[in-house]
């Protein structure tokens, strides 16, 4: 009997905003259903997939009915008969249904959510947890998690420039380990803003919500954050940023509110290479905007051989462009998405070619999250070596990190974690 899908099924559910979302369902011949949860995020790059919303006054416009009618409508008969072992097969006729290069006819909220039900079927129908399935017989990492501390940005009315202050812990030996650190910084950030002024709770992503008159401030108290969980900086643990500077300008220039300032790429550039040299940083996304890969290469070359250079906006999940990017120097990792780019293979596609060219890989959720754990299993099956979820607080972040324990305890003495050999290997030789 072949994994024969016999029906699929969408609905309207809700996301971590409190915004409807798109559910797949999927049954196969076999009986066996898988299901999957679209994410979204707060703001959409110009060359990312496009989710499609009904607009109107329902919902404040986001509205996912179209969505769901497009899964029963066209993409359910489209599928049926079809092979879910075959995710290659049923993701190409997805994108050639859909028409369009950026998922808009259909939205990439339909596609992507019914392309990892498809999968989560196919691992069931194996009977294998979904990594497994995914890992094929190989040996995998358990994924060095980047969890964030501050939200920032877009996430947190803008009160900071930089989007997200996150910590990494290489060294910790475990992904148990990384976690039990984490809540160490996480709770004396906490104590922390107490003492600097009113607590003014968490962001989008459950990190405690910026009350700061810098970035730089910001940047000193989560040094001292992790100094007062017991840690040393720069040691055990080290400082990633999200600048998300897509939101702050354009390849002609840059607003930093914080400093009332307009920078141009080169003195952006020049900024957060400072940073690196000030504070224990290690990682660094999007410090230029999407088109400006002259700024994205300049921080490259000035830090790249001790610093992971992330590209998102600038990226976008493609491969295309990851090879692009390679051409021209401008980061040494890739942020992997699915809804970004819209299918799991798109996705993969993105992820093989960052890591053919050694590069760094980060299987990421988006701010708009759900209980969906579909992320922990494509970092961990695909071996990519890193995983950004979000904060340690909030269910929907969390569904993921717990995820990932109960992966670390089902591999049992197999269990390797990726630790710095998640980076690419300047970087990782530095950390040895």
């Amino acid at each position: 009997m072949t994994a024969r899908i016999t029906s699929v099924a969408g609905r309207q559910l809700w996301d971590s905003r409190g915004r409807p979302t798109v559910e797949a369902e999927v049954t196969l011949e076999s009986g066996v259903v898988g299901r999957a949860i679209a994410p979204a995020g707060a703001s959409r790059g110009a060359h990312e997939a496009v989710d499609l919303r009904d607009g109107g006054d329902a919902f404040g416009g986001y509205g996912v009915g179209r969505a769901v009618s497009a899964i029963g409508v066209e993409i359910s008969p489209a599928i049926m008969g079809m092979d879910a072992r075959e995710q290659g097969a049923v993701d190409a006729a997805l994108c050639k249904l859909d028409g369009t290069t950026n998922k808009a006819r259909l939205g990439a909220n339909a596609v992507v959510a019914v392309s990892m039900a498809v999968l989560h079927a196919a691992a069931a129908d194996a009977r294998m947890p979904l990594w497994r399935y995914l890992a094929e017989g190989r040996s995998v990492r358990i994924p060095l998690p980047e969890i964030q501390i501050f939200g920032g940005g877009a996430h947190a009315g803008r009160r900071t420039d930089v989007q997200d202050f996150m910590i990494m812990c290489p060294r910790a030996g475990s992904f148990r380990r990384a976690l039990e650190i984490t809540d160490d910084v996480y709770r004396a950030a906490g104590r922390l803003m107490e003492e600097k002024g009113p607590l003014t709770g968490v962001a989008d992503e459950g990190g405690w919500w910026p009350n700061f008159s810098s970035n730089e401030d910001a940047l000193d108290t989560l040094t001292r954050a992790i100094e007062a969980g017991g840690h040393r900086a720069g040691e055990d643990v080290f400082i990633s940023l999200d600048i998300a500077a897509n939101e702050l300008g354009d390849s002609s220039g840059y607003n930093l509110a914080l400093d009332d300032r307009r920078m141009s790429g080169e003195e952006m550039g020049a900024r957060i290479i400072e940073w690196t040299k000030n504070y224990p940083i290690l990682s660094v996304e999007d410090p230029a905007g999407q088109d400006d890969w002259a700024t994205m290469a300049a921080v490259t070359a000035a830090v790249g051989d001790h610093v992971q250079i992330i590209g998102d906006d600038v990226l976008v999940t493609n491969a295309k462009r990851v090879e692009d990017a390679h051409a021209a120097d401008a980061c040494n990792a890739a942020l992997i998405k699915v809804n970004q780019v819209g299918t799991v293979t798109e996705a993969k596609a993105a992820l093989d070619a960052a890591v053919v060219h050694g590069w760094g890989a980060i299987v990421s959720a988006r701010s708009g999250e759900s209980e969906d754990v579909t992320i922990a299993h494509l970092a961990t099956g695909w071996d990519a070596g890193q995983l950004k979820v979000g904060s340690f607080t909030r269910s929907e972040r969390m569904a993921k990190w717990n995820e990932m324990l109960r992966i670390e305890e089902a591999m049992g003495s197999d269990a390797v974690f990726a630790g710095t050999s998640a980076f690419a290997a300047p970087i990782a030789q530095a950390l040895a």
